[in-house]
């Protein structure tokens, strides 16, 4: 989750994910998709292994990720299933937000996880150059490249030497909505900007906060920034400012800016104001959008797949009181931003990479999808493991569209700039989001942020 950040990763070529998929996140239609995709015994009811494992037993292994709640409990379900087949115990650390200082301050003290799953390409770009990823071994590479695109396959690798293996990833270009305050109201999934800003403006006068942000996760706010930005200005300039080959002065950052500030700039079309979205958190952003029966405190949530998890909290139904859409066309096409998370080895050990191994076959894949709240990058994982049609949809979305997808902006980034709390564009958007008439004044702290990051 963050979700889901370099500049040094392999650049994204191609069209938005939307267009692979145009039709597929339609998802009213959805309802008689019966799962498709691969069918070589890793989906349905199938129970047996695809991939061999070695004996570990007594072996100890420490696993980090930032997942908690929901994920975390989730996650520890496909780490039991590991144990069980190898005989290992691992023991699983929540990283918090800032992975990057959570490892460093773990490699200083000589005693880094043997594993980690990082939100960023930056921290992994980062890592490898410093000497501290352990490169994949025979086994997680041929896991790799049976089940994974080159696309992802790249996004995991520094120097060409394949360090990381993408166990779960996340559609961030989508749009969550209470399905009953859209009836109440009149209204439709919108499909554009303009519509959207309608559709949230009716929602308000009806008497419903219309949208919810967790801005106290400063990540939530890039993700905005990056779905407007990129279709808006298109892949090009996105791969250029992913990379700071542009500056975040040029005028098309003012244009996004510009164009976000007529939803930032609304307090009455964000769930408590702009002050009240400062102090929620992304969980809670999600929850309170689809709790309080007739009394919800948002309409719908721009959030990402994982966003399902926090969905299950509630009462709602997914499918039924909880639907999405694709995050609207500010420009010519619908954006689709994607993010993910990559393992990696700290430690250079027979059972670290067995367990690179387990992640990237499609029997690790298949226990979480069919916990839900997760989409997997691997592609032959049977559609069918997913719990409903909705999270079948928005993974067949996911994998049409190949190598044809841009991946998270601040992701891409240096730690300093796009993964830190409190500072860097997350902190510079937090302010815009109190702020949102200072756009240049945004763009020129966003600029020297970067800047000092990227290194000049």
């Amino acid at each position: 989750m963050r979700t889901p950040r370099v500049r040094r990763a392999t650049t994204r070529t191609g069209t938005a994910l939307a267009v692979a998929a145009a039709g597929a996140l339609a998802l009213a239609g959805c309802s008689g998709d019966n799962g498709g995709g691969k069918k070589e015994g890793n989906g349905g009811g199938s129970t047996a292994a695809t991939v061999q494992l070695p004996k570990l037993d007594g072996q100890q292994l420490q696993v980090t990720a930032v997942w908690t709640g929901p994920e975390r409990k989730n996650f520890e379900k496909v780490l039991a299933e590991f144990e069980k087949r190898t005989g290992a115990k691992i023991n699983y650390v929540p990283s918090g937000d800032d992975m990057a200082g959570f490892i460093g301050s773990k490699i200083a003290g000589g005693g880094p996880p043997d594993i980690a799953l990082l939100q960023q390409v930056g921290v992994l770009n980062e890592f490898a150059k410093k000497g501290w990823l352990k490169p994949l071994g025979s086994g997680a590479k041929e896991q790799l490249t049976k089940n994974y695109s080159a696309g992802w396959r790249n996004l995991g690798a520094h120097n060409n030497t394949q360090y990381g293996v993408y166990f779960k990833a996340s559609n961030k270009s989508l749009v969550w909505y209470n399905t009953k305050v859209f009836q109440d109201a009149g209204v439709s999934e919108p499909s554009d900007w303009k519509g959207f800003l309608k559709t949230a403006q009716t929602i308000s006068d009806s008497g419903v906060p219309p949208v919810s942000i967790g801005a106290a996760d400063g990540w939530t706010l890039t993700d905005w920034f990056e779905n407007v930005y990129l279709s808006q200005a298109g892949p090009q300039k996105y791969d250029q400012l992913a990379q700071h080959k542009i500056k975040w002065t040029d005028p098309s950052v003012t244009a996004a800016l510009t164009t976000l500030g007529q939803l930032f700039g609304k307090n009455d079309l964000i769930a408590g104001g702009a002050s009240g979205a400062i102090q929620t958190q992304f969980p809670t952003s999600v929850t309170q959008t689809f709790s309080g029966g007739d009394q919800p405190k948002a309409a719908m949530v721009s959030s990402a797949d994982f966003a399902a998890a926090n969905i299950t909290q509630t009462k709602a139904v997914l499918g039924t009181d909880a639907k999405v859409f694709r995050f609207p066309a500010v420009g010519a096409k619908s954006p689709v931003v994607t993010g993910g998370d990559v393992a990696v080895a700290l430690k250079d050990n027979k059972a670290s990479q067995a367990l690179l191994t387990f992640l990237a076959s499609t029997d690790a894949a298949k226990i979480w999808a069919q916990a839900g709240g997760f989409i997997s990058p691997n592609k032959e994982l049977d559609r069918s493991a997913y719990p409903n049609a909705v999270m079948r949809t928005i993974a067949a979305a996911l994998i049409a569209a190949g190598d044809d997808f841009r991946f998270d902006m601040s992701d891409q980034a240096p730690a300093s700039f796009g993964g830190k709390p409190g500072q860097g564009e997350w902190k510079d958007l937090q302010d815009f989001l109190k702020n949102p008439k200072d756009v240049k004044g945004t763009q020129q702290k966003l600029e020297q942020d970067a800047a000092k990051a990227f290194g000049g």
